[in-house]
């Protein structure tokens, strides 16, 4: 619990470092907007922003979530102690010179990051050090947006994947110190605070609706960002003039739409209050054109997260369907379009995220719209399952679920990666040699209670098959074979062999697919023991007693 509150101070405090820093470098670069060359200013961002990273710090670009859940899901939360800034420094070049990003992937990085390193000084265990890396998770995200509920959630549902209380304890508390930090700094204030809607049966109906349209959205949004992502590397140029390109083509978007720029919350603020004045046409163009800047920008090598483009582009979604239902039936009395951009924001981060109490608590925190909690639950819930329809996994695990990397608490494949093949193995089964008689083996098996026998050459001791009894049955029954058969005649030489560093999934699913109980393992050509399928289970079983019993 001290652990977590210290951890929770110092995220927030980087939290806060990075808001301050990207307040500083938006205002600065400012002045210099109206000026013709003006769209050089986000490619000279991302190009810095990509050199840092990659020629500096030694890592890819990106928002840094993912690489915080497959931290947590393969290597017991193990983070670099540069990653606890690296982030922070690149994506304040991006987004502060106008890139379309938002500063809370990164922070949640270096919060998480923040957490490994000192779960490491104390010498915690694996188990531990992951609920520190959701200690910085949680106060990363409670202190930038002010959301000690939100920063919870998220680090729970999101990074964690699980729900336990010797987790939510730890990050309570360090989501509670990063909010106080924040106060402490930067006052109480709601970041987006609205007037109070008075929701109608209608408006309900029509959110189903909105969640629709926020589920396209999210998923075009997805998949734009994955298109610029797998263009980018088809350009023959380094990495940091791939991120220039697009930072320059988001510069001259910002010329014509300068709203697209930065994380762009000022524009939400308008909308949620209902002052946003230009209409149905340029808000969907807004909408188009905010998308693109966020794929070039994230897809081409620059630095930052997707949360706030996904509130923006949220709000731009409510608004949007708002004049449109309006211009569909004028006649009919709809809630104030703050509220349907209000709803947006959440029905696209739940959508984006596949995390539906994320988006319902962090916009109940960032707006105070209680008031909206019926719609609100429809459209996250309804934007979720239709997104999760048509993208199984969310935007930070879309490329771990390629890979195979995401390994969540509980599962199979998380229970088996704890294992190892050298625990498993079986050592007891006699090796025999390919000249032996038929008579002699016979011996050999009075004295073992095994129905599989390694054969070994006789000369160089390596593996090069295998005799199960049930294969050599008609042969034990004829006396009369004993002295005319040797081993080498009956032995199978065609045998599935596993090897030492083979993953225990993909050996367990050999298993099945060949019907086999039990198979040889070999390094280095020679044979070092049997891996059976009961024995395999039975670790696996305890091992999930040993994990469930962590949990609770």
């Amino acid at each position: 619990m001290i652990i977590g509150i210290i951890v929770g101070t110092c995220s927030g405090m980087a939290a806060i470092v990075l808001n301050k820093s990207l307040i500083a470098l938006l205002k600065w670069l400012g002045s210099y907007r109206h000026l013709w060359w003006a769209f050089v200013i986000p490619a000279a961002g991302a190009a810095l922003s990509s050199l840092f990273l990659e020629k500096i710090m030694k890592e890819s670009a990106g928002h840094g979530v993912p690489e915080v859940i497959y931290s947590v899901s393969r290597y017991g939360g193990l983070l670099r102690l540069r990653s606890s800034f690296s982030r922070l420094i690149s994506s304040c070049l991006t987004i502060g010179s106008g890139g379309s990003a938002g500063p809370e992937a990164p922070v949640v990085m270096s919060g998480a990051a923040i957490g490994s390193n000192i779960a490491k000084l104390f010498s915690l265990n694996d188990r531990q050090r992951i609920a520190i890396v959701g200690c910085g998770a949680a106060g990363a995200i409670s202190s930038i947006f002010n959301a000690p509920i939100a920063g919870i959630v998220f680090s729970v549902e999101v990074v964690l994947g699980e729900w336990t209380a010797i987790n939510i304890i730890p990050i309570a508390f360090a989501s509670v110190a990063g909010a106080e930090i924040s106060r402490l700094l930067q006052g109480n204030q709601i970041a987006f605070d609205h007037r109070l809607f008075h929701i109608e049966p209608g408006d309900i109906l029509a959110s189903i609706g909105l969640a629709l349209f926020c589920a396209i959205i999210s998923i075009t949004l997805t998949r734009t960002v994955e298109l610029a992502k797998a263009i980018s590397p088809k350009i023959p140029a380094p990495i940091w003039v791939r991120a220039a390109i697009g930072g320059c083509a988001v510069g001259m978007l910002g010329i014509f739409l300068p709203m697209v720029l930065g994380e762009g919350y000022s524009p939400i603020r308008n909308m949620i209050e209902g002052v946003f004045s230009p209409g149905l046409g340029f808000v969907t163009l807004l909408l188009i054109a905010k998308i693109i800047a966020t794929s070039l920008t994230l897809g081409m090598g620059g630095s930052g997260g997707i949360f706030a483009p996904s509130l923006v582009i949220g709000s731009l979604s409510g608004l949007a369907y708002h004049r449109f239902i309006s211009l569909l039936w004028p006649s009919v009395s709809w809630v104030n379009e703050g509220c349907f951009a209000l709803l947006g924001m959440a029905g696209l981060l739940s959508g984006i995220l596949q995390a539906p109490l994320t988006g319902i608590f962090l916009i109940i925190e960032i707006t105070g719209g209680y008031d909206v909690i019926l719609p609100l639950i429809a459209v996250s819930a309804l934007s979720t399952t239709l997104c999760h329809y048509m993208e199984p996994a969310s935007f930070y695990l879309k490329e771990l679920v390629k890979k195979g990397h995401l390994l969540r608490p509980g599962t199979d494949a998380r229970v088996l990666t704890d294992l190892r093949v050298y625990e498993l193995l079986e050592k007891d089964c006699i090796p025999v040699h390919q000249n032996m008689l038929l008579r002699d083996f016979i011996n050999i098996i009075k004295q073992s209670h095994r129905n599989y026998y390694p054969v070994n050459d006789e000369l160089t001791g390596g593996f090069i098959g295998m005799i199960h009894l049930d294969d050599i049955r008609p042969f034990l029954f004829n006396t009369g074979m004993y002295d005319a058969v040797i081993l080498e005649q009956i032995m199978d030489t065609q045998v599935e062999i596993i090897h030492p560093d083979d993953d225990l999934t993909d050996i367990l699913h050999k298993m099945d697919s060949l019907h086999l109980f039990s198979m040889p393992v070999v390094s280095n050509k020679k044979f070092i023991g049997m891996i059976s399928k009961a024995t395999l289970l039975d670790q696996y079983r305890k091992e999930l007693m040993v994990q469930t019993s962590i949990c609770q």
